[in-house]
């Protein structure tokens, strides 16, 4: 299995999704887009992993030079239409709505540290999250979510973000979610953005929550779904 990570910003790391990897002694590689990486011309993973970071669909070169959301979808579209694995995380999320004609919107509320998440009716159909409980907890750090399509289907929900996972196609998924958080990448996160003015919501965690808090209960979780998609994805080949 060969992962691919295109990642945005140095602060919001892969998390549980690298240690997944590398318990599996996956072959990975990043595609570092905020140190001006450029993306390759082929699909040359199994596996692409969009992760998140401080810009959405809609943000211009003008305020980050190195990002290209077109480049970007375009990327997205080329490993789907090869039949690969595609995940986006939070803005790979995102991505992933507006690839595939959807459009980018702003959340409800936004979500900061930890929420509750619900499966829906077609989340509990879904083999995929077959070791998903009905209610959970998720990790978030968003003001937007990802726009649908005609074709997807909403996994599960949370009361501040009705987008939290989607089903773009068989082997696309999008997680406005960061079911990969663990303590070091929140205080990553929390560590980069001490400058910026403080948010309050019914759906704000405090730093002391958020780090105090345990989520290895959602990595458990996470790395079940990225195992049932690779057993379903081998057995195609």
């Amino acid at each position: 299995m060969k992962i691919r990570f295109l990642q945005h910003s140095k602060y919001v790391n892969p998390g549980e999704y690298l240690l997944w990897a590398n318990r599996h002694g996956y072959e990975v590689s990043f595609t570092r887009v905020y140190d001006y990486e450029k993306l390759p011309e082929q699909a040359d993973a199994d596996m692409l992993i969009i992760l998140g970071g401080p810009q959405n669909p809609g943000t211009t070169k003008a305020e980050y030079d190195y990002y290209d959301v077109e480049a970007e979808k375009d990327f997205i579209n080329l490993y789907i239409s090869r039949g690969r694995i595609v995940i986006g995380s939070c803005l790979g999320a995102q991505l992933m709505g507006d690839a595939l004609g959807g459009n980018y919107h702003l959340s409800p509320y936004p979500e900061i540290g930890y929420v509750r998440g619900t499966l829906t009716e077609e989340g509990r159909k879904d083999p995929l999250f077959k070791d998903f409980p009905d209610h959970f907890d998720m990790g978030s750090w968003h003001f937007y979510m990802p726009g649908l399509n005609h074709n997807c289907e909403v996994l599960a929900y949370s009361d501040g973000c009705p987008h939290q996972i989607i089903r773009f196609g068989k082997y696309a998924y999008g997680f406005q979610t960061h079911m990969e958080m663990n303590k070091e990448l929140a205080k990553t996160i929390i560590d980069s953005e001490k400058e910026e003015p403080k948010i309050t919501g019914p759906y704000i965690r405090s730093e002391e929550e958020i780090l105090s808090h345990d989520y290895s209960e959602m990595n458990k979780l996470l790395s079940s779904f990225l195992d049932n998609i690779v057993s379903s994805y081998n057995e195609k080949k």
